[in-house]
This record gives C-alpha cells, sequence and structure tokens, in this order.
C-alpha cells in the first residue's frame, strides 16, 4: 500500500517553500500545550501556505513539519509575507520537531 501511495504522481500546484523563522510557543492555557509558528516570505501573493506533519509508522527522535505553499489556478507574482501555525499536541519526536523548507530545515527540542 505504502509503495501504491509513493509511486502515484506529484503535484503540480504545491511546493515545499522556505520560511525564516520557526518557534515552538506554549499554549497559555493548556498543560504542555504548544503550537508551533512559522513565518516568511511567500513568492506568489494569492499562495496559501502551510504546515504539513509527516507520517510515521515509529515515533522519530525529530518529528518533521514540512512548509508546503499551494497555488489554486494562476499565480500573483508579487512577494508577501505569511504566518501559520500548526498545534503540536501529538507530533512531538522524541527529542523534538524539525521544520522543513526548499532550502533549509531547523531542529527544534521538546520544551518539556
Amino acid at each position: 500500500m505504502a509503495a501504491d501511495f509513493l509511486s502515484l504522481p506529484n503535484p503540480e500546484s504545491i511546493r515545499i517553500i522556505d520560511f525564516d523563522v520557526a518557534e515552538i510557543v506554549p499554549i497559555p492555557f493548556g498543560d504542555h500545550s504548544y503550537v508551533l509558528v512559522v513565518s516568511g516570505t511567500k513568492p506568489f501573493l494569492n499562495m496559501r501556505v502551510q504546515l504539513s506533519p509527516l507520517i510515521y509508522i515509529e515515533q522519530p527522535e525529530y518529528w518533521g513539519i514540512e512548509v508546503l505553499g499551494d497555488l489554486s489556478g494562476f499565480g500573483l507574482p508579487a512577494l508577501g509575507p505569511y504566518t501559520v501555525t500548526l498545534p503540536l499536541n501529538d507530533l512531538f519526536g522524541s527529542k523534538g520537531i524539525e521544520v522543513i523548507g526548499a532550502n533549509t530545515s531547523k531542529k527544534l527540542d521538546r520544551p518539556y
């Protein structure tokens, strides 16, 4: 089943994009609740940016989370800032997370 999934064609409208800042922020009203906050500059003004956790069979040391840019339709070629968030309740590896961008990645250790 996994081999079948990996053999499917790659999408043309979604790409891994770069980020400038990635940080783990505590949620003030939760016990050991955290959110990942990632920001940067997107290459198209109408691009939608999202954080996509990788899927693992066993817990890795650092859970990979990709920064994805989704461009549906035509692109408005103007740079624009973005900030996206992702709750991290069940997404920590044994040591932390790894934010994966197009040209860089950043490992962030578990805060607890």
